[in-house]
């Protein structure tokens, strides 16, 4: 079987593999499976990076408007501002819907995926009597296999929007 201390000593010494201080108690055929695994997944580290557009309002707080990890898109919540006037687009909640799934659809394009790759979204509403509008129009921008989805009533939300909407999505 080998000496697991060699095995552990082999793997110590590569720099891209940032567990390689707890791989001391595996057996040597765990290690190179480890070790395999990690080459061809490329997945330790995973690689972070920050997305920003100027095709959607730019964060109004220490944030980013996504961030990319690895195949993974994290969108921020996007309320519904107008990125060229950073004012609410309109005091309806069909206004606000359009404007903010514009803005999730900008920020996820930048990021390199789309409407179509996300598999999740939450959709903060500042009033539950609107939830069948903001779903009639949700509907309208997820036309096929629509995401997982939760939607949660709060007592109040930035800019005194009535909806924001945030979104994990698959690279293209």
């Amino acid at each position: 079987m080998g000496d697991p201390k060699v095995s552990h000593a082999a793997l110590r010494g590569r720099r891209d593999n940032p567990a390689r201080e707890s791989l001391v108690a595996l057996s040597t055929h765990d290690q190179a499976v480890l070790s395999k695994i990690s080459i061809i997944k490329g997945r330790f580290p995973m690689k972070k990076s920050v997305v920003s557009t100027s095709a959607a309002p730019t964060a109004i707080g220490p944030y980013s408007q996504a961030i990319t990890a690895d195949s993974f898109v994290f969108a921020s919540g996007q309320i519904p501002l107008v990125p060229e006037t950073g004012t609410l687009a309109g005091e309806d909640i069909t206004s606000q819907t359009h404007q903010a799934l514009k803005n999730l659809k900008a920020v996820l394009e930048a990021a390199g995926s789309s409407l179509a790759q996300v598999v999740k979204t939450t959709v903060f509403i500042a009033d539950m009597a609107q939830f069948a509008e903001v779903n009639r129009l949700y509907a309208e921008y997820f036309t096929d296999k629509a995401p997982a989805r939760s939607c949660v009533e709060v007592n109040k939300l930035p800019k005194g929007s009535l909806l924001e909407i945030e979104a994990i999505a698959l690279k293209r």
